[in-house]
């Protein structure tokens, strides 16, 4: 028998040249989705659409973005992350080129809400199957790495987009996010793979008995959980209530109308606000890869609820800010928690219901996530709308940030009282 060897031969250990393609396919996919924010100003003048009308379709993507998770969870356990990463992208280049050229409305509900959104609904799992397969220690950071795509993805392209709107036109943006994931598609062809088995090699630190990591799975079930099961488990309940309130605070409020709010409320450029949530982005990073770091350490239910509290504090601190250093300030204390959700949520579900279920059963609470974005995204632009200004919907968020903080310590730590679905290693 042929033995199994890498397709790229590297010096180090192959899981993170997946990591590697995985956080890119990550940052393109952020990259993608923050453009919505952007599109918002150019369609209402080309078009003079209302805001509310503007806002259907961006939260439309969030959604389906949300709603297709699940699916794309249960193709990843089955068929591997590798086939199911190059379809999606070839559906949001064939969304964005076709974006880059709608003269109607529907059309841009079609191609950006509907085609862009399910392309791009494959990534929310991604961090939590790779980062599961791959890796017993490094577990958390790896996740904090991959969930930062996220993050990076605003950073590098909302002020990158911003310049080529300005010089060539919205369409023009849509084309070249369209090229990059052109691009992506084949370095995952020829580089992706599923499992360390299949380069011939077992998950980073399978051995250490003695280490942090392994003393932190050595009550993990070794089946993967139906989702059945994990449907009667508190655990899931309260995971995807905190994960629907951070759609609500992350995507749906700041995601899709920050830009907006700064620009026409704080009277601040659209490149200067753009660089600013480039700034938050950066600022994310770090607490992302630092609530990893914690995940690995500490009980990942104090990160997931010190994640949530600080968010609830930056949005109470929104509606008062009324300057450049005041917005400086909230893009602070925001950033460290922007992210910083997804390496706790990711490490307690798998904890919880295993790692050859992790993908299909995270994909339901990222669905949960999604639907609060695309509710605060509707019901955000229905209150500008109505009362000229986003300090209600901002206070809003922030009150149930807070809730969402409590609620997450009541999860009954490590495995729940499940059963595995038999047979399945």
């Amino acid at each position: 028998m042929t033995q199994r060897r890498p397709p790229l031969s590297v010096p180090f250990f192959y899981g993170w040249v997946v990591v590697a393609l995985t956080f890119c396919v990550n940052l393109t996919a952020a990259g993608t989705r923050s453009a919505a924010t952007l599109l918002i100003k150019p369609l209402e003048a080309e078009f003079g659409w209302s805001r509310t009308l503007v806002s259907v379709p961006g939260a439309m993507n969030l959604l389906l973005f949300g709603i297709g998770a699940p699916l794309a969870g249960w193709l990843v356990d089955r068929y591997g992350s590798r086939r199911v990463v190059y379809y999606s992208l070839a559906m949001v280049t064939v969304g964005l080129a076709a974006t880059a050229f709608i003269q109607q409305w529907w059309q841009l509900l079609f191609f950006w809400g509907l085609v862009v959104g399910i392309g791009t609904s494959a990534t929310p799992v991604l961090a939590a199957s790779v980062a599961n397969h791959w890796f017993v220690r490094h577990r958390g950071v790896t996740i904090g790495i991959l969930t930062n795509g996220n993050a990076a993805g605003q950073m590098v392209f909302l002020p990158l987009l911003t310049i080529i709107i300005a010089a060539s036109g919205w369409r023009g943006s849509m084309l070249f996010l369209g090229a990059i994931a052109f691009g992506l598609m084949i370095l995952v062809s020829m580089w992706m793979r599923d499992e360390p088995a299949d380069v011939g090699l077992e998950p980073l630190g399978q051995h250490d008995t003695g280490s942090v990591a392994a003393a932190a799975r050595r009550d993990v079930p070794a089946s993967a959980t139906p989702v059945r099961d994990a449907f009667r488990s508190s655990t899931f309940w309260l995971l995807s209530a905190g994960f629907f309130v951070c759609g609500v605070t992350a995507n749906g409020l700041i995601g899709l109308h920050l830009i907006p709010h700064v620009v026409e409320d704080l009277g601040i450029a659209a490149v200067v606000a753009s660089l600013i949530v480039g700034v938050m982005g950066g600022i994310s990073f770090i607490g992302t890869i630092g609530a990893g770091w914690l995940v690995d350490r500490v009980d990942a239910r104090k990160v997931l609820a010190l994640a949530y509290f600080l968010r609830g504090c930056a949005l109470f601190l929104l509606p008062f800010v009324d300057s450049l250093p005041g917005l400086i300030l909230f893009a602070t204390v925001y950033g460290i928690d922007w992210y910083a959700t997804g390496p706790a949520t990711t490490a307690i579900a798998a904890d919880t219901f295993g790692r050859h279920a992790v993908a299909r059963i995270f994909g339901w609470i990222f669905l949960a996530h999604q639907l609060g974005a695309a509710s605060a995204g509707n019901i955000a632009g229905v209150v500008y709308d109505v009362f000229g200004e986003y300090q209600y919907a901002f206070l809003a968020g922030a009150t149930m940030a807070l809730i969402a903080a409590a609620l997450v310590l009541q999860i009954t730590p490590r495995t729940a009282n499940l059963t595995p679905a038999a047979g399945t290693a």
